[in-house]
């Protein structure tokens, strides 16, 4: 079987690019190991930005459909330090140019976007190889296999296709998160639902703190930060470990973690390096995690993910029959702005946790506000 342009993965990216090259009348098959759309959660709340996510969404011809699923109220943000003491305190006024939208309802659209079997599901890919000229063959885990012209990992983090572009592969980058989740907070959780607030909420202090927000169904989704080691995350019992790092926080974030409905999910943040590039190959390319996987400090792993992909669809329909001058055209856009933006990320991982937390932030978020930047 041949596959003119194979995609792996079915996530923002990797949607938002076979639906650039479908309105640009480009077929495109994509490549998922889930074996269905609703095979595992897709994650908490995006913010969408109006400089790169929503631009990928203009190119995609989605940007209405995106409006009516953004959630009211979903940027609002606080910002405490450890004692429970309150630093900002904003409504959401619907005039910041990052609308929150979850994560779920935003692949749903993609996929509605498509045409019907578009996503080959269940497709893990076992193996690739070059086979010249340009060309690569996948072979998969139920032994198929299909040949490509252009071939696009857009499979995450621990991408099975950057192997043919570089060797540089995700290091830890020092913190943890455990991610926990408080349902129909309001009712059963009033307390953690008071701190978190309708939207972001930012906890902070040196070295841990607490990230969480407000989801559209009326949940609490939480981020415990702890910076440790990376086997530390592996322990048995993490509530009892999380408790002691935590044992000089206020009551009301201590809850956060007491009141967690379900087990406690450890996530290691992992980070390829900033100016992570490669030398053109021909007939093989990246996007969103698998180019430039970055700490979630900036923002942009969705939107840049979502960018890459319109972008990338806009670069082959704009170079008919030349997949070469498509693929230098959006390399040459996407690796200093993927360094740019991966260095803010490791910044602002820093400076969230240093030892003046959160007033770094608070600092950092008044120069956006100075100088018009989000």
């Amino acid at each position: 079987m041949t596959t003119p342009i194979a995609i792996v993965g079915a996530g923002l990216g990797g949607l938002a690019l076979a639906r650039v090259l479908h309105i640009h009348g480009i077929a495109a098959t994509v490549y998922e190991l889930d074996a269905s759309p609703e095979a595992r959660t897709q994650g908490g709340m995006l913010d969408i930005h109006d400089y790169n996510g929503q631009v990928a969404l203009r190119a995609a011809g989605l940007h209405e459909e995106f409006r009516r699923i953004v959630h009211p109220g979903g940027e609002a943000m606080r910002v405490l330090d450890k004692h429970g003491t309150v630093h900002a305190d904003e409504a959401d006024e619907g005039d910041r140019g990052r609308p929150e939208v979850d994560r779920g309802d935003l692949r749903r659209m993609l996929l509605g976007s498509l045409p019907a079997g578009t996503v080959h599901w269940g497709s893990k890919v076992a193996g690739v190889r070059a086979l010249g000229g340009g060309r690569h063959e996948l072979s998969f885990a139920d032994g198929s296999t299909t040949g490509t012209e252009l071939l696009v990992g857009a499979d995450g983090a621990w991408s099975r296709i950057r192997p043919l572009l570089s060797g540089a592969r995700p290091a830890y980058a020092g913190m943890s998160f455990v991610e926990a989740y408080l349902h129909d907070a309001d009712t059963r959780h009033p307390g953690p639902a008071r701190t978190v607030g309708g939207g972001m909420l930012f906890a902070l202090g040196p070295g841990n703190g607490f990230l969480a927000h407000r989801e559209t169904d009326g949940s609490l989704h939480i981020y415990i930060a702890v910076t440790k080691p990376a086997e530390w995350i592996d322990t048995p019992d993490l509530e009892p470990a999380l408790l002691a790092e935590f044992h000089d926080w206020a009551p009301e974030f201590r809850a956060l973690i007491t009141e967690a409905d379900g087990p406690l999910v450890p996530r290691t943040i992992n980070a390829l390096p900033i100016e992570h590039r490669w030398e053109r190959v021909p007939g093989v390319t990246l996007l969103g995690d698998a180019a430039h996987l970055m700490s979630p400090f900036a923002g942009e792993g969705a939107n840049l993910a979502m960018l890459d992909g319109a972008e990338l669809g806009q670069a082959v329909a704009a170079h008919p029959g030349d997949i070469e001058a498509a693929l230098t055209a959006y390399e040459q856009k996407l690796f200093p702005r993927s360094a740019a933006a991966a260095a803010e990320a490791a910044r602002n991982l820093e400076l969230c946790f240093d030892e003046r937390a959160p007033h770094s932030l608070l600092d950092q978020f008044r120069v956006y506000d100075l100088t018009g930047q989000e």
